[in-house]
């Protein structure tokens, strides 16, 4: 397991402390639409991305699931552990089918009051995810559509790992908070400026460069903040 370092978070511990948290990991394929975990329900695994990437959801009554972040192989679903919470504080579902590092509760615990520096980079991740959920609240109140998705298909495709994925109109609309009508315009109008391909759900990007200056500030803004927090000169995370 000690060749398999994919994800930033383990990857940038030293050796012996990243080794002996690899050794309670089991490697695991998460397939696409997999319920990791329920709101305000025990956690029995937590993971650490490689290729595949999960969004964490909110549910309303009477409403559609409203993504609040995605999380890859630059994070980890369950870092609330830090905290010594072990409820999942909402839904996570494998948006991105691929490779991840589960790794028990117990064992992760174990591991954090042996390697104070597991704990610190762990912490910062957490802060990491703080900034995303309250950017990401003030970007849903104050950008328009056309670059609030232009940022969230960066983020997936920073994620994907490749310049082709599927996402419906339905879930686009879910990670916006929008209407599907609003997404097929906003997502039409990406086309026709020749940024992305978009049929039936299948998305390519066409031109990387020209859909970062459509997105809205909060991209930029976020790879940066993960950036200082890891000392890490990033502008994409792929």
């Amino acid at each position: 397991m000690s060749g398999v370092i994919q994800n930033l978070l383990l990857a940038g511990l030293p050796v012996k402390e990243r080794n002996a948290v690899l050794q309670h990991c089991e490697l695991v394929q998460l397939q696409f639409g997999s319920l990791l975990c329920e709101a305000n329900e025990p956690m029995h695994y937590l993971y650490f991305p490689l290729t595949a990437f999960i969004s964490q959801v909110n549910i309303l009554s009477g409403h559609h699931p409203l993504e609040l972040g995605l999380i890859g192989y630059e994070g980890m679903l369950g870092v609330t552990l830090v905290l010594g919470v072990e409820t999942a504080p909402s839904r996570a579902v494998v948006q991105g089918a691929g490779s991840a590092l589960r790794i028990t509760i117990e064992a992760l615990h174990e591991e954090l009051l042996a390697s104070p520096r597991l704990q610190r980079r762990l912490k910062r991740y957490l802060y990491v995810l703080l900034v995303q959920l309250s950017q990401n609240a003030a970007c849903g109140q104050f950008h328009a559509l056309e670059p609030r998705l232009a940022r969230w298909l960066l983020m997936t495709h920073d994620r994907a790992h490749a310049d082709h994925f599927h996402l419906t109109h339905q879930y686009l609309a879910n990670m916006l908070g929008v209407r599907r009508s609003g997404v097929t315009i906003a997502a039409g109008a990406l086309q026709l400026r020749g940024l992305i391909h978009y049929s039936r759900g299948e998305i390519s990007i066409l031109d990387r460069p020209r859909l970062e200056a459509a997105a809205c500030e909060c991209y930029a803004e976020m790879l940066d903040d993960y950036s200082r927090q890891f000392s890490l000169p990033l502008r994409r995370l792929a």
